[in-house]
């Protein structure tokens, strides 16, 4: 059974046809749309490597299956820097040296993104640590991570005072 869904990704729009509907987005991204950032760390919605946006909240793309995301506006972490300019997450998981190995790294940032777009992340690091546990870094470089989120927030807030004065 084949079916065709649209969505937009990374801000294009896509038309993609499913030759198989029980296809995750996981797999759809790496494996069809060759999208390799999104990684497939435990294929079990349990360590969060392949975590991506989908309507701006953050999701496990290994636990969505494609054919239910007809319509949905998608970002992986290849959408984040505008050209050469990195993403503010980005910009403060190199500043605060939020990674050893990298493998967890995009779906650490991922989610990062989520958590500040929906406004939770607050000021406070415990608070920081319990909304991103949900992604794993079995390197253990949770201490970055989380000064990387609270620099990317406050920079966000900046940027965002700024855009609203001019």
């Amino acid at each position: 059974m084949s079916l065709s869904i649209s969505i937009t990704l990374n801000g294009r729009p896509h038309d993609i046809a499913l030759d198989d509907p029980r296809v995750t987005l996981l797999d759809l991204l790496r494996e069809r749309l060759d999208l390799t950032g999104t990684k497939k760390g435990c294929d079990h919605g349990q360590c969060g490597a392949c975590t991506v946006l989908v309507d701006g909240r953050r999701i496990n793309s290994c636990l969505s299956l494609a054919a239910s995301l007809d319509g949905a506006e998608i970002t992986t972490i290849e959408g984040l820097a505008d050209g050469e300019a990195l993403h503010p997450v980005q910009a403060a998981f190199i500043e605060h040296d939020a990674l050893q190995c990298g493998y967890c790294t995009p779906g650490q940032i991922m989610s990062a993104v989520g958590l500040i777009a929906e406004g939770h992340a607050g000021d406070d690091p415990e608070r920081v640590r319990e909304l991103m546990s949900g992604n794993i870094c079995r390197c253990g470089a949770y201490h970055g991570i989380v000064e990387a989120v609270l620099e990317a927030q406050k920079t966000i807030a900046q940027q965002d005072k700024r855009r609203a004065a001019a």
